[in-house]
């Protein structure tokens, strides 16, 4: 028996089904052609026009299925927005829609704009294409009166193995992404607009030098010698001042064989 052998769980096994299905129906669940859109979530809520004929996909966060018509709240990189889905307008809405589909799945949707009774902006579907068909269970999401989420991956040790699925449930993962990548922005034109000169260094170095920590170890097999990964860039970026470079930086990886916590990782 393998060992690697991993079991799935019912509902796992229910999607494969489907997927199955999906095939027989002559659908392709994972489609390479690329998927025009000329809108976003956002910009249909703070632009609302009636009518309007748009074009978006997103990952389904939850349905509600009724009789001959249902909703979607599907998200997209910018927000969330309700689609509107009835029987008369779509074709194989009882199979394919009512049948095949799941929460996480990724799916385009061709339709107008029109407001609810309860005033949210909706796009009322007249064609859905499924661009990726969700094999894993997504945890659930809930949010109160408030506003607060409540679902069951804030674990902080699962976040952090498992990214993809964070940044799917918490949005504020996401924003913590892009906070990151603007600071970096941020410095790296100040540094270039102080004169700085951006460089690279080695990261493989014969002496693991620059800082006092444990480095990581390999072998570096044509020249037979052990090299390590280093531990800090400090020393090569004074040897590049001593060459005459006086304004010189580097966003670096630095590689610490230690101890790990919420502010010390190996790759640093």
């Amino acid at each position: 028996m393998n060992k690697n052998f991993i079991k799935l769980s019912d509902q796992e096994i229910i999607r494969r089904k489907k997927l199955s299905e999906i095939l027989k129906l002559g659908i392709n669940p994972y489609p390479s052609e690329e998927y025009y859109v000329n809108a976003t979530s956002i910009y249909l809520i703070k632009f609302y026009e009636y009518g309007k004929n748009v074009i978006i996909y997103g990952r389904i966060l939850r349905m509600r299925r009724m009789g001959k018509a249902s909703f979607i709240e599907m998200k997209d990189k910018h927000g969330i927005i309700q689609i509107y889905l009835k029987r008369d307008s779509l074709k194989n809405y009882d199979i394919f829609f009512k049948k095949l589909l799941d929460i996480g799945d990724i799916i385009g949707i061709k339709g107008f704009l029109f407001k609810t009774k309860s005033n949210n902006t909706t796009v009322h579907a007249k064609k859905i294409k499924l661009l990726s068909k969700c094999l894993r269970v997504l945890p659930h999401v809930k949010q109160d009166e408030t506003g607060k989420v409540h679902d069951s991956f804030y674990e902080s040790e699962q976040r952090y193995r498992m990214r993809y699925l964070d940044l799917i449930v918490n949005d504020k993962t996401k924003y913590l992404f892009i906070k990151r990548t603007k600071i970096i922005q941020y410095i790296r034109n100040y540094l270039n607009k102080k004169g700085y000169l951006e460089v690279e260094t080695p990261i493989l170095q014969s002496i693991p030098g620059g800082a006092i920590a444990r480095p990581f170890i390999t072998h570096h097999n044509a020249l037979n010698i052990p090299l390590y990964l280093r531990i800090s860039n400090e020393l090569f970026l004074k040897k590049l001042i001593v060459g005459g470079l006086e304004y010189v930086c580097e966003f670096s990886r630095n590689f610490r064989n230690e101890g790990i916590d919420k502010i010390h990782n190996r790759e640093c």
